[in-house]
């Protein structure tokens, strides 16, 4: 996909777009911490060094969340 053909299909994003896409994530999220406190707890493992280890991922999906959140303000801005 060349620049220009990106630009115009960023430009057909509408707030709708961004929303079920932020979903998506927050459930991610929750399956992710859920799937893996379970298993932590499977294992006999101390939730407290799983989560210390889960904790990178978690702030990544947290910062693109809030990346989703402020285009989808913009967006909703926009109309």
């Amino acid at each position: 996909m060349d620049e220009t053909s990106e630009l115009t299909t960023a430009n057909h994003i509408t707030a709708q777009d961004v929303a079920e896409v932020i979903a998506e994530l927050e459930q991610y999220r929750e399956r992710l911490v859920l799937e893996t406190t379970e298993t932590a707890k499977r294992a006999k493992l101390m939730r407290v060094s799983v989560m210390a280890k889960l904790e990178p991922e978690l702030a990544k999906i947290d910062s693109a969340l809030q990346e989703l959140r402020n285009q989808q303000a913009a967006l909703s801005g926009s109309n």
